[in-house]
This record gives structure tokens, sequence and C-alpha cells, in this order.
């Protein structure tokens, strides 16, 4: 594949961090780190290269986020959610590392299968709940699993949602403390990964590039909030990602398709 289709495939994932911070897209930021992974993999790149190239870019996209949703949370989750968070990303960054690139893809793809079954499944999940008050004997495991996931792959919203939703929170109040967790997990993440060499002068260099994607992609998301049909787009998007999970999993030779 012509290096064309790494920038594509990266400037694509990358805006989907801006839709999904937007509000559109429900979980669309979850094919950012396999489409990523997918598209530096054609340039000889492993999987850790990807996840380290994404996470300042997902910071910017918080602080974008936070800006608008500031003072709209229930901050008290935190407390229940971060001990876990700071183990599992800890667990996680030992346990990349002794992994092989192949490994990891195969992990990553795996999760993004998980991410899309979770999408069928949770209505049915969350209707079986009731409200419940957030506590530490839920939280530091949900914790522990969304610092392991967000590690590997910088997908934790389906634990984050597994912990946030049965509280039964005004809408607004559950997207602004999703977004207080989110922007809490990337930047405990971060001097861990700059310690393991994750993110490097070379990924926050590769990262720049792509910075100017995230404002486009939030503007972007309001516009189509306002504009289409979001369950038609979620459906193309979880397609999507299964089929970009399944090329990790199995690592198809997609070159023959350009021969």
């Amino acid at each position: 594949m012509p290096d064309v289709s790494t920038i594509v495939f990266a400037a694509t994932g990358v805006l989907f961090i801006g839709l999904s911070k937007a509000g559109f897209g429900g979980g669309l930021g979850m094919l950012t780190t396999p489409l990523c992974v997918l598209a530096f993999g054609v340039g000889g790149r492993d999987p850790s290269f990807a996840i380290g190239t994404l996470l300042p870019l997902l910071c910017a996209g918080d602080a974008f986020s936070l800006y608008h949703y500031w003072g709209k949370w229930e901050r008290k989750n935190l407390l229940y959610l971060l001990p876990g968070v700071v183990v599992g990303v800890v667990a996680g960054l030992g346990l990349i590392g002794s992994f092989s690139p192949r490994q990891l893809n195969i992990a990553i793809g795996v999760l993004a299968i998980s991410f899309v079954a979770f999408q069928f499944i949770k209505a049915a999940i969350f209707r079986a709940e009731g409200a419940f008050a957030p506590n530490h004997r839920i939280g530091i495991p949900c914790g522990i699993g969304a610092g392991l996931t967000s590690t590997f792959a910088h997908g934790a919203g389906p634990v984050v949602s597994l912990f946030l939703i049965p509280q039964q929170m005004p809408k607004e109040i559950y997207v602004g403390t999703t977004v207080l967790v989110f922007t809490w997990i990337n930047w405990i993440k971060m001097p861990f990964f700059v310690a393991q060499g994750v993110v490097t002068r070379e990924t926050l260099l590769t990262g720049l590039c792509y910075l100017p994607l995230i404002p486009v992609g939030v503007w972007t998301g309001v516009w189509l909030n306002r504009k289409f049909s979001e369950k038609l787009f979620l459906r193309l998007v979880y397609g999507f990602t299964l089929l970009t999970a399944v090329q990790l999993i199995f690592n198809f030779d997609l070159a023959r398709l350009f021969r």
C-alpha cells in the first residue's frame, strides 16, 4: 500500500477523536487506535508507536471537551475509579512490554471486537441494573479494567460506562463526568508512557502533524449532530471497526488488493 494510505487512515482515526469528543458517534473513539495501529503498521511501525502518538492527541481532545462541559460532572467518581486506574496502567505497561508487535495487534483487535459486542448488549445490561451509589468495591475493579484497556488501546469507554451509567445521572452530567474521568485517565498515563518510551520525541512530532484535525473533528461532530442520523452512522462505524479488528487479528495481505 502506498504511503498516502497510511496518512489517510491515520488522519481518519485522529478525526474520530474530535468527533467523539463533540458527542457524536458515542464510542466512535474506540476505532481510533485500531485504525492508527493498522495505518502505521503499513509503514513498518509497531503498535506502541500508534499508542504513543495518540495519547497527546487524546489529551488535546479532552481539553476541548472540558471547556464545553466545565463543572457539569460528578467529581466523586474520581475517588472510586482513579486508584484502580493507576494499578491498571502500571500493569498494562508491564504486559505491553512482554508482547510482540503481532501479539499486541491481536490484543487490540480483540478489544475492538469486544467493544462492538458491548454496544449491542449494554442496553440489556443496564436495564437489569437499578441506580446505585458509587463505591470503592465496584469502582476499584472498574478502574483497574479501565487502566488496562486504556493502556492497550485507549479503549476504557465500555468499562467506565459500566460504572457511570447505572448511577442514572442526567445526560449532560453523565457526559461531563465521562469527560472528566477520561481526562484524568489520559494524564495519569502520560508520565508512565514517557518513562517507558511509549511517548517519545518522534511520536510527539508525528502527532503534531495531525493535531489540527482535533478541532476540525470537534466542529464536524457538532455539525453532524444537527444534520444526520447518528444511528445509521454508528452502524457504519461498528462495521468498519469489526473489519479493522479482523485485519489486526488475522493480518491479511492487503497489498494483494492493489497489485
